[in-house]
């Protein structure tokens, strides 16, 4: 039968337990090192803009606020109104107290983009023109309103038919308004030699 170990001596058992806390200190360090370089190999964070040079909302360099309407026509309170650099039309009317009962709304776009320093003219339904400083017709003036004919009347007009008729009030629509006989030209399908034969039977 063999004899029982011995038990260790006092010092190689310290020997041991030093030497078990170094291999643990160097596993615990190696865990360490690796976490840190699998974080230093982490994708960076995408920057983003403090500012927004085109979003107009005041939080860019170019301060909101400094766009100068004058409104006039058929709405609540015309007056001339500051409003911000992204403004439309429709905040411009809503600015001026809103539209009368009155008003002709399918003789403006109000979605279109204001500029500085513009005059915005709401014409009442019937009435003739619209545009700044623009006077009533003198009597026996028959020639067609482009920025009031609705499209029968256009149809009216020498060579215009319904696809035309429809293209002019919907460059009307996009553009606001024709502020001069020349602007028939930028509508698709007319050409120097249609507005030739236009030119007397209609007026802005």
């Amino acid at each position: 039968m063999a004899s029982p170990q011995a038990p260790l001596p006092p010092r190689h058992r310290l020997r041991l337990s030093i030497g078990a806390a170094v291999v643990l200190a160097l596993v615990v360090l190696s865990a360490a090192v690796g976490l840190g370089i699998m974080r230093g190999q982490a994708a960076p964070v995408e920057s983003v803009p403090l500012t927004d040079a085109g979003s107009g909302n005041g939080s860019g360099a170019e301060p909101s606020g400094d766009l100068y309407v004058h409104v006039l026509g058929a709405v609540e309170e015309p007056g001339l109104y500051v409003l911000d650099l992204d403004a439309r039309l429709v905040d411009a009317l809503a600015a001026a107290g809103g539209t009368t009962p009155d008003a002709d709304l399918a003789a403006v776009n109000l979605a279109r983009v204001l500029e500085d320093g513009e005059q915005v003219v709401v014409p009442a339904a019937g009435a003739a023109g619209g545009a700044p400083g623009s006077a009533a017709p003198p009597p026996g003036d028959d020639r067609i309103d482009l920025n009031a004919a609705d499209q029968a009347a256009l149809e009216t007009l020498p060579r215009i038919g319904p696809a035309l008729a429809e293209r002019i009030i919907a460059w009307r629509e996009e553009n606001g308004r024709f502020t001069s006989v020349d602007d028939l030209l930028a509508v698709p399908g007319i050409g120097e030699k249609l507005l030739a034969g236009l030119r007397d039977g209609v007026r802005v």
